[in-house]
């Protein structure tokens, strides 16, 4: 999948899974009941334990695309690809890892906050720009952002929830990543994958309803 495809299959999906949890046996179980919920955007943050193995086992998939988030390096990069990642996330703009993405052939959210950061992300060559943190005033601020650069694809994730995410898309939200409130901590600690997946399908609801 080429960076033009990804970025139009997530434009189709508007919504991400974004796993995070330092528990390596929680990884897979955790994604798969997101994916029985209804997602085909999968990111692992490399913070996971044994993440690169895990990105291998997912990327295989029909239909499920699968990317590497917190990626703050060159290499990190080069073996999240190599594993099969087909889009890489970082927190911050950091030009290298974008510059290697685009050698990589694949798509690059880089991690913005400020106007001035995500046109910095756009011009260095992240088509994506990951919102993050979300600010206070949540949508309204990313409206604001795309009020004069309509052509950014901004992407939040930290804050996004059920109850805000109708307002996120409506504001103009390229699509959304969802972390914390799909994956919450206890329920990976307790193996409870049932309330992942039931969550996931929730969310993947909410995102439908507000895309029409």
């Amino acid at each position: 999948m080429q960076p033009d495809e990804f970025i139009t299959f997530f434009g189709q999906q508007r919504a991400s899974a974004i796993l995070r949890t330092p528990i390596e046996s929680a990884a897979a179980p955790a994604m798969e009941a997101a994916i029985r919920g209804g997602f085909r955007i999968c990111e692992f943050t490399l913070t996971i334990p044994g993440v690169y193995e895990r990105i291998a086992e997912f990327s295989g998939r029909d239909g499920i695309v699968v990317g590497a988030g917190t990626v703050l390096s060159v290499e990190e990069a080069r073996r999240a690809v190599e594993a099969g990642a087909r889009f890489l996330v970082s927190p911050v703009i950091d030009e290298p890892v974008i510059t290697e993405a685009q050698r990589l052939g694949v798509a690059m959210m880089a991690g913005t906050h400020t106007p001035t950061e995500m046109l910095r992300a756009y011009r260095a060559g992240a088509k994506l720009q990951k919102l993050f943190p979300a600010p206070g005033i949540g949508a309204a601020y990313l409206k604001a952002c795309l009020g004069p650069m309509p052509f950014l694809k901004i992407v939040p994730t930290s804050g996004v929830d059920e109850s805000n995410v109708g307002k996120y898309l409506e504001a103009g939200a390229f699509a959304v990543g969802f972390v914390a409130p799909l994956f919450r901590a206890d329920d990976l600690e307790h193996e409870r994958w049932d309330g992942v997946e039931e969550r996931a399908r929730v969310l993947r609801s909410a995102v439908a309803e507000a895309t029409g």
